[in-house]
């Protein structure tokens, strides 16, 4: 199946989490925080500005992105932990 999201959305796909700290403790999963790193998977067409034209949104797929703990909604596409928020959501792109 495949997904397209509509106008600002944006579908990421989180990226995991170290599993050792720097001192080389092993984090068992129950301890780990869902990590706030993902990867753009796709993106809407834009969100539609009062004058009636689209406003292209300023990721693309494949962009590593940072976003906010809380931020969007968990889905399960094709077996997929995906999340799908707003473009405003995100916080910046990783270089």
């Amino acid at each position: 199946m495949t997904f397209r999201p509509l106008h600002d959305r944006v579908v990421v796909k989180r990226l995991e989490s170290e599993e050792k700290t720097a001192g080389g403790i092993i984090i068992p999963d129950t301890a780990k925080e869902k990590p706030q790193q993902g990867e753009v998977v796709s993106v809407g067409p834009g969100a539609r500005g009062e004058d009636g034209k689209i406003a292209a949104l300023d990721v693309k797929a494949g962009d590593k992105v940072l976003f906010g703990k809380w931020s969007g909604t968990e889905v399960k596409i094709d077996g997929q932990d995906l999340l799908i928020m707003k473009e405003s959501d995100i916080l910046g792109i990783l270089a």
